[in-house]
């Protein structure tokens, strides 16, 4: 097992969705039909961005989740596949439709509608059954678009086997106390620290509220900061930061998965936890000079050579 750690392999138990999003002037009114402009069938879930993201930053990577038995689910799995990601062990059912996010999209704001579908169909028992491929990760990377239950026995494997965990809490909810004391990593944004810790970081204090989080039981909490950055405190340790690469935007999509995925691969291969935040930080910076969350992160070669050019 200790080999395949050395490889840097990353296990991610999450959601996968078909985007389906229209293009049109305005939103409708209630009871008005309108015409739209374009309709596109992207790709989505953050479960299935943060693997896509692993894959192409170099990492052997392990899809766990659910879809269903239908074209969008084939799909989503021969989009994983065509970006290197494994699989094979995904549940795929006949009793839900793989989950979908209708999202209407106007020049000036947009609204987004999600059913869950087979992402809710994940159960414990189901990640149970993976628990053997689990064991062979360096890191595992789980988000919160699945039933807590299947989050929790995600958890809990990994912390049987001594697998270090980063939960990413997207969307923000209530965390049982069990998982936080056993994840080793844990990286909300700053509203989402907020709904976990009661503590609005912006009003009472940015170390303030990690220090709330950080009393609950995860090691390390990585705060990511938007276009300020990410920061950082360990366990006992002082409040770190580092800035975020100025670059023109695209599209913000995918941006936390994208650097969820970099610190997962980062700390995979044993990263320090500063070294590991700023090549996250990278990963996430050149994924939004591209339109299209899965379509839109980097590859490997990217990354490093944009981390050459940015300690010259």
């Amino acid at each position: 097992m200790s080999a395949k750690r050395e490889q840097g392999k990353v296990v991610v138990v999450g959601s996968l969705n078909m985007d389906i999003v229209v293009q049109t002037a305005r939103f409708p009114e209630s009871g008005e039909t309108l015409f739209g402009q374009e309709v596109h069938f992207i790709p989505g879930g953050k479960g299935a961005n943060q693997a896509v993201a692993c894959a192409r930053l170099g990492h052997e990577t392990v899809m766990l989740g659910a879809v269903g038995e239908d074209s969008f689910g084939q799909s989503l799995l021969g989009s994983l596949q065509e970006s290197g990601v494994r699989t094979e062990h995904m549940k795929q059912t006949n009793e839900a439709a793989t989950g979908i996010a209708s999202i209407t999209l106007t020049p000036d704001d947009n609204t987004i509608v999600v059913v869950p579908g087979a992402n809710g169909s994940l159960t414990a028992e189901d990640v149970r059954a993976w628990s053997s491929v689990i064991a062979e990760a360096s890191i595992v990377l789980v988000q919160l678009e699945i039933p807590m239950e299947a989050v929790a026995a995600a958890v809990d494997a990994a912390h049987q086997y001594g697998i270090p965990v980063i939960l990413n809490p997207a969307p923000a909810c209530d965390i049982p106390e069990d998982i936080l004391r056993k994840v080793r990593y844990i990286t909300p944004n700053q509203s989402e620290m907020r709904a976990i810790t009661g503590i609005d970081p912006r009003d009472a204090g940015l170390e303030q509220a990690m220090d709330a989080l950080l009393a609950r039981g995860p090691e390390v909490v990585v705060a990511t900061l938007g276009s300020q950055g990410a920061a950082w405190k360990q366990q006992g340790g002082s409040l770190q930061y580092l800035p975020a690469h100025r670059l023109d935007v695209v599209d913000t999509t995918g941006a936390g998965d994208a650097f969820n995925a970099g610190l997962a691969c980062a700390l995979s291969m044993n990263g320090e936890i500063r070294a590991s935040v700023k090549y996250a930080i990278a990963v996430s910076a050149l994924a939004v000079t591209k339109f299209g969350a899965q379509d839109g992160m980097p590859r490997q070669e990217e990354v490093e050579r944009f981390l050459l050019q940015s300690t010259r």
